[in-house]
């Protein structure tokens, strides 16, 4: 192997200003049809910029390979956010089965509140990938990463904190025939997080710890398949305050293990196929909510196939279908468990034409219509997926 080394370096930047109002469901009345209701207008300025460089290059040390990547990144957020006393508001009640709309603003529901938030985190990682014999590979890595934030010009009050985390990685791959890959790896994560609200800064960042260990197939020269078991464990993560729905808070410790099965390639010319499955088993595992309660959101099951026909020759040479079937087992619904949404299979479907750099398309979501809902925050806030929906596309590419 030459040595070959490559420097890379990414930019990225955003903007975003907004006056949003905003008008939430707090709870039905013992009558089961009168609703209260709060209004929430948050006027907010928000700019972030990402930075990243880094070096790749490949190596030996006598008969052992390396491929060694080092870099640096760097992540800049600023946000400025301003709550008068009249940005969050009681709204009268409305019957739901006969509103009447037009009436009064109510009185503040929360404590005025303004401040400018900026966070700074400096990441350095470094990762080894080692060839010890052609079908053996370990790799070996790390990253340290520094965070540091504040809010200032703050009503009630000013706050900072700054966090220090090092995340290993290590794994490998082996493999017994040239078909089968049977791999391993184990990994820490860290995500600073921040409450702007009240001018709190979280000061416990959220973690996470990830195993997992699976095989990859090559079924052929067109078709491959993946099978891995994971065990994956977070911490301190940020969620909605069940008191609350305008605040945030952090929760102890919540734990998944699942089974993951995939599989993906071309079964005849012009015909392919991608296609999943996962078991996933996502609990509580230290917290005051009950421990051993399921996570909200997340089903236990859950499938996907979508399969495309493209006509490789001939006069409809370009033209083709596409069909796809995406299950969704029951989930819960908060993480208190005291409701579920019901599971619900939807059906997509395309229709395409490509040649040379011309491609247009057709994509039908939700084909026949089906009632269903993606995600809920509480009781009071559940969100129905959307109808039967048509979107086309026409690209040139250059």
């Amino acid at each position: 192997m030459s040595n070959n080394w490559q420097l890379r370096s990414i930019f990225e930047a955003g903007w975003l200003e907004q006056d949003r109002v905003i008008v939430f469901p707090r709870g039905l009345q013992a009558d089961n049809r009168t609703l209260q209701r709060g209004l929430n207008r948050n006027p907010t300025d928000a700019r972030n910029i990402n930075l990243d460089n880094y070096v790749v290059g490949k190596f030996a040390t006598g008969g052992i390979q390396h491929q060694l990547l080092v870099g640096f990144n760097y992540t800049r957020i600023d946000q400025e956010s301003f709550e008068p006393p009249e940005s969050i508001l009681n709204l009268a009640p409305i019957d739901i089965f006969n509103p009447v709309y037009g009436q009064p603003l109510g009185t503040p529901l929360a404590d005025p509140f303004q401040g400018e938030f900026s966070s700074n985190a400096y990441g350095f990682y470094i990762q080894d990938q080692i060839s010890l014999a052609d079908n053996f590979k370990v790799l070996l890595g790390g990253r340290f990463d520094i965070a540091n934030q504040q809010v200032v010009n703050s009503f009630p009050t000013d706050s900072s904190a700054q966090q220090e985390v090092f995340n290993p990685r290590v794994g490998f791959v082996y493999q017994p025939i040239p078909a089968i890959s049977l791999y391993a790896s184990y990994g820490k994560s860290f995500i600073p997080i921040a409450s702007i609200f009240g001018g709190d800064i979280l000061p416990l960042p959220e973690r996470g710890t990830l195993y997992e260990v699976g095989v990859k197939a090559d079924l052929n020269d067109r078709i491959s398949a993946t099978l891995a078991l994971y065990d994956q464990t977070r911490s301190n993560i940020l969620t909605t305050d069940p008191n609350d729905p305008l605040r945030t808070i952090q929760v102890g410790e919540q734990n998944s293990q699942g089974i993951e099965f995939n599989i993906a390639g071309e079964i005849l010319p012009g015909w392919n196929i991608v296609a999943g499955y996962a078991y996933t088993d996502a609990r509580i595992s230290e917290d005051s909510v009950p421990v051993g309660n399921r996570i909200n959101g997340v089903p236990e099951n859950s499938f996907n196939i979508w399969t495309t026909y493209r006509f490789p020759e001939g006069n409809l040479n370009g033209l083709g279908f596409g069909l796809g079937l995406f299950y969704q087992g029951e989930r819960q619904g908060d993480l208190a468990n005291t409701f579920q949404l019901p599971s619900y299979l939807r059906t997509d479907a395309a229709i395409f034409y490509e040649r040379d750099q011309f491609r247009a398309a057709l994509n039908f979501r939700n084909l026949f219509n089906v009632e269903y809902y993606e995600s809920a925050f509480n009781i009071n806030r559940v969100f129905p997926g959307a109808p039967f929906e048509v979107q086309g596309t026409v690209s040139w590419e250059f």
